[in-house]
């Protein structure tokens, strides 16, 4: 016992202590109470005191974590106002239970797979959120957004076959898309853009963009757009996958702008996919301490009601430490073991507690080891609903415990291997039917097969479900489309600001895409619909007179005097602020991409983001938030800046992008171009904004987004060629810029070039010409990967016996002598439409590393300067007779490459 006369040093003492001998007093009472009825009972009370100070407003930190206890007690439930029909409800579950895994269990005859386990732990998660509070889009069109847990999509795809949704076709073709009407393995609206909203696999993706959806639908609400303040955002999420980064990357986020309109459902069946989560510790505790510390409300609903008996019994606190201190690995062996086990085991650690086993008996024991979890039970799980939409001010968890494979009997509960088991016997299938009590006879399991299982589209179950998703506003999940006007077109001049060219003046084309946004957003029509989105990199990309104009959202407006006040483009925040400014966060500025390209969906309000970023730090760090964009069906532009391997003077190796071009052109939603000029960039941006916003073309997918790369290289600014069908060449992705003159009968090659990489053909051309009498045209080529898909086009439809010549190959037709590409990229880049240029065809480009240097050394290293591609060019010509091989040697040697 310490010494209560000898002080030990706080931080506390920092503080002024107006009253040290009240002090003491309190101290040596919780001294006396430790030392008379233990220290069990001293935290208890002081447990109690802090929960006290915390009701009573008293600022003090709070506990990062409770005993391992529901945190609403069975006596409270009540309190909650449960008014469903649990018979009923039963029935339903258990009818949606069995249809998940015979759906799984009828396609693994074909290989296909499936998950069987999730669902069968996480049923009553969803099925009290579907009865009692998932909002339905009926009411105004927005309804609450769910982000489902992607291996529990079978126990989904159940309940919309029980509410008449889907038909037995539907689930025979579960993980069988190719005929084109079967169901997507996982939550995919570009397979079910009917049903399914957000994408949610891979982990950790979901719980990212639920907390950024949620932060987006405040800033629809406070900027006047819509108010979608009666929306709430629930993500369901598993255990293990919370050890994704991205799924708790944005807490503090959720907290700090108060997201009450967001809950996260974590299923804590302590299992991850080949074992346990936290084998020698507690996930649940873990999780609790996390979320408490980043602000979240925490909901515990960890026991079942068979639990109240042993509550009732622990007198001494016992069964709760012992709760806290057992392992989740062994809470999982208690689950498969028998009850002699567990009395020795659990019980037989404690003396209080072996007393306490002697009043249960086994059947008691085995009730609540194996089943018996707060996520298993409907009145539980609502009154855990319903705190979480009380609570306000700040976003809830709900820590469901349950057991993996629940229901699914002794092969399947809490096994470390379920999450790859993908059938059932017909044995097994028979004690799952026993167990749920529904009636499928014996002679339904005709030639082993096992049988789908529906009461009737009249049944009370169907009726019940009807009815309460009517009363919640329609069915869910449910994705729409709405049916909103196109929008129109923005004046004409915004776009035609640059074809003039920008005379002496040098202009980067990531700032004519800035100029370009400012004049957009200030369309009558549709400037407040752009939401730009940048990671804390503003002021690099010239968007600092953004800030006064459009202002910066912050929920809470601007409560400090800026440093830069008096200035003209000061930092200004605001409710109403129209900038996504997210600091240095490019996985959370690609969910508030996601949440604000999908608004027309979501809530059928279209919105415009573009999200600029440095080029290296998007497509590398967040492709795979690309895939869930392109799954999800969004819209908008992406801007990747200050792009390109020589561009970036002085940063290296890691800021020098030579690539992104490639990541882009896996992505088939991607439309990826870099243009060379700032006209360039205002015709891309305007067919953009036709193709995903306005009327659209018969047959063509607005559900697109454009990936434009701009440069930080101040160049002169050419006027826009007289050239007729320039616009579609730019598009389409190539045109000749500017011919070439030179002597009737000269060597002639076909210089193809794009983004900032133009300017050094350009120079070739005229160091070609003027040096060695060869006549080059200078071809600006905007999107290598368009090209290369039109090209793919082509050969399918030759394949279906159509007549069809690729656009670059009709765009080359009559261009002379061979063809050289370059780009500020690698090869691999312009190499895409190597197989369809009939020309002698070579490229070059900035394979390898980046380094720290100036452009121009950093061109010269990597052989894409202009020297360097006159060289090249040569030895095209040279191969072919065309000029003296002498010349190449030559050229080496004056250039000194």
């Amino acid at each position: 016992m310490t010494d209560p006369t000898r002080i030990q040093p706080s931080e506390l003492d920092q503080l002024p202590d107006r009253d040290p001998e009240e002090t003491a007093e309190w101290r040596a009472s919780l001294d006396a109470v430790a030392a008379a009825a233990g220290p069990h009972r001293a935290a208890y009370l002081m447990r109690r005191t802090l929960e006290r100070a915390q009701d009573a407003g008293l600022a003090l930190p709070k506990l990062l974590e409770t005993d391992y206890v529901n945190t609403i007690p069975t006596a409270a439930e009540a309190a909650h106002g449960f008014t469903g029909d649990e018979e009923l409800e039963a029935r339903i579950t258990a009818w949606n239970r069995w249809n998940a895994a015979a759906m799984v269990t009828r396609g693994s005859k074909y290989g296909v797979g499936g998950h069987i386990a999730t669902f069968a732990s996480a049923a009553w998660l969803y099925e009290t959120g579907f009865n009692h509070f998932f909002q339905g889009k009926e009411r105004d069109g927005s309804g609450d957004q769910l982000f489902i847990q992607g291996h529990a999509s079978p126990g989904i795809y159940a309940r919309a076959f029980l509410d008449g949704r889907l038909t037995e076709a539907h689930l025979d073709n579960f993980r069988q898309e190719a005929a084109g009407n079967g169901l997507p393995s996982y939550p995919h609206p570009r397979r079910l853009p009917w049903l399914w909203e957000f994408p949610t696999v891979s982990m950790g993706l979901g719980p990212l963009s639920a907390i950024y959806q949620a932060r987006f639908n405040r800033y629809l609400t406070h900027r006047g757009i819509k108010d979608v303040s009666a929306s709430h955002v629930w993500a369901f999420l598993g255990d293990g996958e919370m050890d994704e980064p991205e799924s708790t990357a944005a807490l503090a986020l959720a907290a700090r702008e108060g997201l009450d309109n967001l809950t996260f459902v974590i299923n804590c069946n302590l299992q991850r996919l080949d074992g346990p989560v936290r084998a020698n510790f507690k996930i649940v505790q873990e999780l609790e301490a996390q979320f408490r510390g980043a602000g979240w409300n925490v909901v515990k609903t960890l026991w079942g009601t068979a639990w109240d008996e042993l509550f009732q019994l622990d007198t001494t606190g016992a069964l709760v430490r012992r709760l806290r201190e057992v392992p989740d690995a062994q809470v999982q062996t208690y689950q498969t073991r028998d009850a002699a086990y567990i009395r020795e085991d659990f019980f037989g650690k404690d003396p209080a507690l072996a007393e306490m086993a002697k009043l249960l008996s086994d059947d008691k024991i085995i009730e609540c080891f194996h089943s018996s979890r707060g996520g298993h039970e409907s009145r539980k799980v609502f009154a855990a609903y319903k705190a979480a939409l009380s609570h306000k001010g700040a976003p809830t968890v709900v820590l469901a415990q349950t057991v993996k494979g629940h229901t699914l009997g002794k092969g399947f509960a809490s096994k470390n291997a379920n999450h790859q088991m993908k059938k059932l016997t017909v044995d097994e299938f028979k004690e799952m039917r026993d167990r749920l009590g529904l009636p499928i006879p014996d002679s339904a399991f005709a030639d082993g097969q096992v049988p789908y299982g529906h009461p009737g589209a009249d049944a009370p179950e169907v009726r019940y479900l009807h009815e309460r998703r009517a009363a919640l506003g329609g069915p869910a999940p449910a994705r729409r489309v709405h049916p909103v006007a196109a929008l129109p077109a923005p004046a004409e001049k915004a776009f035609t600001a640059f074809d003039k060219g920008s005379g002496s003046q040098s202009v980067a084309t990531t700032m004519a895409f800035v100029r370009l946004v400012k004049d957009l957003v200030r369309d009558k029509e549709t400037g407040r619909r752009w939401v730009p989105i940048v990671p804390d990199e503003a002021r690099t990309f010239g968007m600092e007179s953004l800030f006064p104009s459009l202002g910066i959202y912050s929920p809470k407006g601007q409560t400090y005097e800026p440093v830069d006040r008096d200035q003209l483009m000061y930092y200004k925040e605001a409710v109403n602020g129209q900038i996504l400014n997210e600091g240095i966060t490019e996985a959370g500025s690609m969910a508030d991409f996601i949440a604000a390209s999908t608004a027309y969906s979501t809530h059928g309000e279209p919105m415009i983001p573009f999200y600029i970023f440095y080029s290296m730090f998007g497509w590398q760090r967040t492709a795979d938030q690309m895939w869930q964009l392109g799954d999800q069906l969004g819209r908008g532009f992406l801007v990747g800046a200050t792009a390109g391997r020589t561009t970036l003077t002085g940063e290296g190796l890691q800021h020098a992008d030579g690539h992104s071009p490639v990541i882009a052109a896996t992505n088939p939603a991607a439309l990826t171009y870099d243009p060379a000029f700032a006209y360039e960039v205002a015709v891309i941006v305007k067919e953009g904004l036709r193709r995903m916003y306005g009327e659209g073309a018969p047959g063509e997918d607005p559900n697109v987004f454009y990936y434009l790369t701009v440069y930080n290289e101040p160049m002169p600014q050419p006027a826009k060629p007289a050239v007729p069908g320039i616009d579609e060449g730019i598009v389409r992705g190539l045109y000749r810029f500017k011919e070439g003159s030179g002597a009737e009968g000269a060597p002639r090659t076909q210089l193809l070039a794009s983004g900032t990489a133009i300017h050094w053909a350009l120079d070739a051309q005229r160091m070609l010409a003027e040096e060695w009498g060869v006549t080059a045209d200078v071809w600006s080529a905007t999107s290598w990967t368009e090209l290369r898909r039109d090209a793919l086009e082509a050969d399918a439809a030759l394949l279906r016996g159509e007549e069809r010549v690729p656009y670059v190959r009709r765009a080359l037709a009559d261009a002379p002598g061979p063809v050289l590409a370059v780009s500020d990229y690698m090869r691999q880049v312009p190499d895409q439409i190597a197989q369809w240029v009939e020309q002698d065809y070579s490229s070059l480009g900035a394979d390898g590393f980046g380094l720290s240097d100036t452009r121009e050394a950093a061109r010269r290293h990597f052989g894409v300067d202009a020297p360097s591609i006159v060289v090249a060019a040569l030895a095209q010509l040279a191969r072919r007779g065309e000029v003296p091989a002498s010349a190449v040697k030559d050229a080496r040697e004056r250039y000194g490459l």
